[in-house]
Order: C-alpha cells, then sequence, then structure tokens
C-alpha cells in the first residue's frame, strides 16, 4: 500500500499536520524494506529515489549519544533520572516522559498453572507473557539493567522480561525480538498463539469483548509524529534535545528510518502508555495490552505484526484481528513492540 505524494511548508497550520499524522500508521504505509541497522550510534538511512529505483543501498549518518536523547536513559556516568529532573511542559507540542534506569531488581509476577515467571497459561496448551516486554541489557560484569524503551537494540545483548508499570520496548525488529525472547528461556508467540491470547476464552474479538470501547485500551493516543513536526516547525526544546532536522521533512522523508525510529516519537504525553496502565485492556486470561499500545511481532520470517497500537486498531482488521505485515522481520520503528509465549 502507498501513500500519495505529499509536501509540507513550514508555514502550514498545525491543523494540516494532524489531519496528515492520522494517516501516518505503519500499519498503512507503504512497503518499507530498510536494512537492520548496525552499531550503537549509528542508524541507515534510505533516500526515497533509492526507493522509487527499487534498490536500498544502506549509508549511515551518525547519532547523538543516548544520554542525549533519551530521558532518563543515559550512560552509567550520567546517573538515572529523578522526577525532579522532567522537563518543562510544552503546552503546544506535548510534555515528555520521565522513566529511570534502574538495575533490573524487581522480580516478575510468579507465572501461574506451571508457566515462568511473568507468563500465564493459556488454555492449559501453551504460555504466554502477561504484559508486553521491557527488554533488560545484559552487561559484561553480569550486572543487567532495563535498556531504554526508546532506543533500537542495535546489537545488545539483552533479554525480555513481563513487568508492569513501565513503558514496554518499542524500536524493536521481529528478528531482535524473537533474540530476545530465546534469551530468557522463551520464544516468540506464533500467530495463532498470539491470536487465542488475544481473544481469551471467550474468544471476543477486543479481547474485553465483542465490540469496541474507545479508550479501554491504549488505543486513541496522540499522532508523534504531528507533535514531532510541530516541534521541527518551533524549534522548541524538544527539537534541541532530539538533535530534530532543521526544517521538516516532506514526502517519502517522512518515512525514512530517522524520523520513524527517533527516540522523541514515544516520549511525548499520550502516546506510549506503561504495561498495564489501562486496567480494563485484558481478558479472561488475565493478559494486558493486546490491543493498542504498540504492535507486537510474532513468528513469522516474513514479517507480521498484530493488535495495532495507540493511534490505530482498526486500519487492517479490528482488535484481536489487526494484522500488519507490510514489512519485514528485520524492520523497526517507534511502534514495534512484542510479547513471549512458551511451552506449557
Amino acid at each position: 500500500m502507498r501513500q500519495p505524494p505529499f509536501t509540507l511548508s513550514l508555514a502550514g497550520t498545525l491543523s494540516t499536520l494532524s489531519s496528515f499524522a492520522a494517516s501516518l500508521s505503519t500499519g498503512g504505509c507503504s512497503r518499507f524494506e530498510a536494512p537492520e541497522p548496525r552499531g550503537s550510534l549509528r542508524a541507515p538511512v534510505v533516500g526515497a529515489a533509492q526507493r522509487s529505483r527499487g534498490t536500498h543501498t544502506k549509508t549511515s549518518s551518525p547519532r547523538p549519544p543516548i544520554a542525549a536523547r533519551t530521558l532518563g536513559f543515559g550512560s552509567p556516568a550520567v546517573g538515572p533520572a529523578s522526577p525532579e529532573d522532567a522537563e518543562p511542559g510544552f503546552p503546544e507540542t506535548g510534555t515528555l516522559t520521565v522513566a529511570a534506569r534502574p538495575a533490573f531488581g524487581e522480580p516478575e509476577a510468579p507465572g501461574s498453572d506451571g508457566c515462568k515467571a511473568g507468563m500465564v497459561a493459556v488454555g492449559g496448551r501453551f504460555c504466554v507473557d502477561r504484559f508486553e516486554a521491557s527488554l533488560v541489557e545484559l552487561l559484561p560484569g553480569g550486572e543487567e539493567r532495563f535498556h531504554s524503551p526508546y532506543e533500537p537494540v542495535d546489537g545488545l545483548h539483552v533479554r525480555a522480561v513481563s513487568v508492569p508499570g513501565r513503558h514496554p520496548q518499542g524500536y524493536v525488529s521481529g528478528r531482535e525480538a524473537k533474540r530476545a525472547c530465546v534469551a530468557s528461556g522463551k520464544r516468540l508467540c506464533k500467530p495463532s498463539e498470539w491470536k487465542a491470547a488475544c481473544t481469551g476464552p471467550e474468544r471476543q474479538s477486543w479481547g474485553y469483548g465483542t465490540s469496541q470501547e474507545p479508550g479501554r485500551c491504549n488505543d486513541q493516543g496522540k499522532s508523534p509524529i504531528t507533535l514531532y513536526l510541530a516541534s521541527v516547525h518551533r524549534r522548541d526544546e524538544v527539537a534541541q534535545r532530539f538533535a530534530l532536522p532543521a526544517e521538516a521533512p516532506q514526502g517519502q522523508a517522512l518515512w525514512s528510518w530517522p524520523v520513524m525510529n527517533s527516540p522523541a516519537l514515544n516520549q511525548y504525553e499520550g502516546t506510549l502508555a506503561t504495561s498495564g496502565s489501562h486496567a480494563g485492556c485484558t481478558n479472561g486470561y488475565g493478559v494486558y495490552d493486546m490491543v493498542g499500545n504498540l504492535h507486537e511481532w510474532v513468528d513469522d520470517p516474513q514479517g507480521t505484526f498484530l493488535g495495532g497500537y495507540y493511534q490505530d486498531v482498526t486500519q487492517n482488521g479490528d482488535g484481536c484481528e489487526y494484522r500488519t505485515a507490510a514489512h519485514e522481520f528485520g524492520y523497526h520503528d517507534y511502534s514495534t513492540g512484542f510479547r513471549c509465549c512458551d511451552d506449557l
């Protein structure tokens, strides 16, 4: 599916930004097959001209250090943020969330019916994570600490954990998600398993019921692309913190790897929610956020993610029927997450 050509003047109004950004669901974008990035501080850039010719030559551009780009997830020398470190509000472009980066010490809840910690049993057949995955980075000395949910994995050694109250990991590819599940002794869910867990024992298309209740899950979020473009337009503090481009991206540039993987996107308030914070977004199995919040990769080497995300849970199917197969398994952007399954 291809988007029509689009141009944007910096003099355009925010209403123009808003109407365009409403179409920027990963579920509805044109096929984008950029290779997985390599190196912890570099990101591939695929030009629109290369895409139009069908060639995907990878170039790279340096990215600012993580400490400058992810609030509360700096290097050990910088240290974790505290609530007092919160940025001032940006009433016209949204505020940023703050999250600390502690050592991983909080245990996952005990599993149910013979499942591993953090998991629940589905119909006596397999186990599934109760929450969307967070990632824990395995350090050379054997310590573990949470990886920033706003940063790509980019070759780091990580494993998946299922805990409430944290922003789950976006910016992750299906390939990386699969490795992270294996590192925790689990596996990425099969499509049929994911759907069975989502619909619940009652086999309801929204998990919690047979029809959508807007807002029950995180499915009414703000457009981070609109907020991003507004920040660029105003050159506000968000633009400075995240080194956003001097001019608003236009046309195919809006689909570029740097824009879709900007760590600013999921840090705006009203976008990504913490796991389990929508208490009604569950079903009889006790799994949370399978509809909305983040797209969830499943074990399909061709590339499939399910369930929609915080801006769209209907474009490619309703709720648990939502399916996007427009990207390769190595693709990631701000909206892509996952959870793990396991044999019972």
